[in-house]
């Protein structure tokens, strides 16, 4: 009888932390996609101002350089994703093949061989054929990028830790202790004692005596994610850059088109005189002088809403480790309002005597209620430990505008929450091979996007209160002891 008593407390105790650790991921996970969403749109948008404007302003131009404006936005939703690009090679390697496509296009009536296109593309940092654009562009996006992806992945790695943690299995003397804490009053005929709250607390603080050693890396991850968000403001800001990529893009190919024959000039000058393209038509029978200005459109105050949002909910969850103790013996057991003489200390109605435990493992070696061996961590919590650390390492790097590269200390990196937001084949896509030295290791792809799924696969596998109890005596005993746990 004691055992299954034993194992019906643990049982209980171990719900009671799933249906915590539940909400807090459902917080998390709601933050993550209402970013993502946010972000995704942003450049969605951008993308769809390109489509519409361009055709119209540039004609020909744009035809021939749609493809690289294409694959542009579509390596920018990679790396936002995690995979595998160094951003600032890939918007090099962009300008590189959209100069060639329009020299090209500009100059129909000439031979242009590749090894003359590589010519120009030697000398195109010295010419600046589109102007300022492409490095205003690198020194924003950089930033506004590292900033968005390395924040949505620390949501996503945050409800990744608490999925874990939540579902470590809780030891025999911790399912001991808390039979005692929630039975024996019963046993010992004075069910209407409940549990004193300092005693209360030992119990628990003794049983999640792992789980709170997650507090000091926990409250790193949280701040460092505040932090962040001061990045999505301004000039270089997430909301700024992510949605205006097309306004550099047109201010570009307006300087291209401005500064065609001093380029050309130049160039010739550089390379040598191609051979004339007999079959082309002249230089000015296809080309536009339209020049297209857009303005910047006004934020609409979402990501306002948003990141005031996170911050209250982030703020209010960084002690949820160390508080898990007391929230449990204030919400889920019917425990004392005061600890006085008519509370049960465990032994008999009475006042609790012993202090209470601090907080974490190391300081659970005198706990009077749960023996805890000190000198052996819960592997899971460590892992969790170290992921904390690796995100929060990646998010100071991304605040000062740092890609930070780093491999998943997860056992697991690729289980359920963590997102394969981004396929192999797509992570590991090189866009050209003269530049596969610029192309960094798999980071971190872009986690929790899943959160719903992985949440249904912790549900499925939760320990549920044992469903049979062989002796009568047993059935009465928890009969009578159920209204101590909420």
């Amino acid at each position: 009888m004691e055992e299954n008593l034993a194992n019906r407390s643990r049982a209980e105790l171990e719900t009671a932390l799933l249906d915590s650790a539940h909400a807090l991921q459902a917080t998390l996970a709601t933050q993550l996609q209402s970013f993502d969403d946010h972000f995704q749109q942003l450049l969605n948008e951008s993308e769809r101002a390109l489509q519409d404007a361009f055709p119209g302003a540039f004609g020909e131009l744009y035809t021939q350089g749609a493809k690289a404006f294409r694959d542009l936005y579509a390596e920018l939703r990679l790396y936002y994703r995690g995979a595998n690009l160094h951003l600032e090679d890939t918007l090099a390697e962009f300008w590189a093949r959209l100069l060639e496509r329009l020299f090209r296009q500009l100059h129909p009536q000439l031979l242009l061989p590749d090894d003359y296109l590589d010519c120009l593309g030697k000398q195109a940092d010295a010419l600046r054929p589109f102007g300022e654009a492409p490095r205003e562009l690198r020194l924003r996006a950089t930033r506004a990028f590292v900033a968005a992806r390395a924040f949505v992945q620390g949501l996503g790695v945050a409800g990744d830790v608490v999925r874990k943690v939540a579902q470590v299995p809780l030891g025999p003397e911790c399912s001991r202790a808390v039979m005692k804490l929630a039975y024996c009053a019963h046993c010992l005929g004075v069910p209407g004692a409940r549990p004193c709250p300092d005693y209360c607390r030992n119990v628990l603080k003794g049983c999640l005596a792992n789980q709170a050693d997650l507090d000091a890396e926990w409250r790193n991850l949280l701040d460092s994610m505040v932090l962040i968000t001061d990045k999505f403001w301004g000039p270089s800001g997430a909301e700024s850059v992510i949605g205006g990529v097309h306004l550099w893009l047109a201010e570009a190919i307006n300087a291209l088109q401005d500064n065609r024959d001093i380029l050309t000039a130049k160039v010739i000058q550089g390379c040598g005189n191609p051979k004339v393209n007999p079959q082309g038509s002249g230089p000015e029978e296809k080309r536009r002088q339209g020049k297209l200005v857009l303005q910047e459109k006004p934020p609409t105050g979402t990501l306002e809403k948003l990141v005031s949002e996170a911050k209250t909910q982030l703020r209010d969850a960084q002690d949820f480790w160390i508080s898990l103790p007391s929230m449990l013996c204030s919400e889920k057991m019917a425990m004392s309002s005061a600890s006085d003489d008519r509370c049960w200390n465990g032994m008999a109605k009475g006042r609790y005597l012993p202090e209470v435990m601090g907080d974490g493992l190391a300081n659970q070696i005198n706990n009077p209620e749960v023996e805890v061996d000190i000198t052996k961590p819960d592997m899971t919590v460590r892992q969790q430990i170290m992921q904390l650390k690796v995100m929060t390492n990646r998010l100071r790097g991304a605040y000062s505008g740092n890609d930070v590269d780093f491999q998943d200390a997860s056992d697991d990196s690729s289980g359920s929450g963590s997102g394969d937001s981004c396929p192999d084949d797509l992570c590991d896509r090189r866009v050209s091979k003269k530049s596969s030295s610029s192309r960094t290791t798999l980071t971190h792809a872009l986690p929790g996007l899943s959160e719903r799924e992985g949440q249904k696969t912790s549900a499925a596998s939760c320990p549920q209160p044992c469903a049979s109890l062989p002796l009568l005596l047993l059935s009465l005993v928890l009969s009578a002891a159920r209204p101590t746990w909420r």
